[in-house]
């Protein structure tokens, strides 16, 4: 992957006890004009889920120019008949100075501002695979020096509800997580820290 220039990205990846596959894939990429970010979580765990998440995060590689609401409907078309993933996709416009984000399933997303001040999203209900339905996208100011915080189900409200994830460097982030979160996991876990540079 590409190193941002506006973006710094830090990430933990572990899978679910017991499994050597973990079944969430990731991507980010960076242009001259926008930051993408996407997780995908394949449904159940180890081989079989790892191959949905990655069907959907390479129908999101070979479409990044494309719209959140774009990227999400593509994604459940081609997992239709097939296991079934959840993802959350994560973009930022540097032209517009605008971010957009959109979750089917259990993806989450936590923002925090310069200010400390703290906002997560909540995701859409279901599951890409399943029949079309109708899905939120959020859209807002993106503002100098903030934080993303992007997961899957492996972090908890608790580990959420910590002060940590304010802090400046996002390899401070993901390393406290890893040391203050549970050491055992029962679900696969994917957290990507990511800070907004103007």
């Amino acid at each position: 992957m590409n190193t941002p220039v506006n973006v710094e990205v830090s990430v933990f990846q572990q899978p679910k006890k017991g499994n050597y596959y973990c079944g969430d894939s990731y991507f980010y990429i960076e242009s001259e004009d926008e930051f993408v970010c996407a997780i995908a979580d394949g449904l159940g765990s180890g081989e079989i889920a790892k191959e949905s998440s990655q069907i959907v995060i390479d129908i999101i590689k070979d479409n990044i120019h494309a719209t959140v609401e774009q990227l999400v409907k593509l994604c459940n078309n081609k997992l239709s008949g097939k296991r079934g993933a959840v993802v959350g996709i994560l973009k930022l416009d540097y032209m517009s100075r605008v971010y957009t984000f959109s979750s089917i399933g259990n993806i989450g997303v936590m923002t925090i501002t310069e200010g400390r001040k703290k906002k997560r999203t909540i995701p859409n209900a279901g599951y890409l695979g399943g029949y079309q339905r109708p899905f939120k996208v959020i859209q807002e100011k993106l503002e100098p020096d903030m934080n993303f915080i992007m997961f899957s189900d492996g972090v908890s409200d608790k580990d959420l509800s910590q002060k940590y994830w304010s802090n400046h460097d996002v390899r401070t982030i993901t390393k406290t997580f890893e040391h203050v979160s549970d050491d055992i996991r029962t679900d696969d876990t994917t957290l990507i820290a990511m800070r907004y540079k103007e």
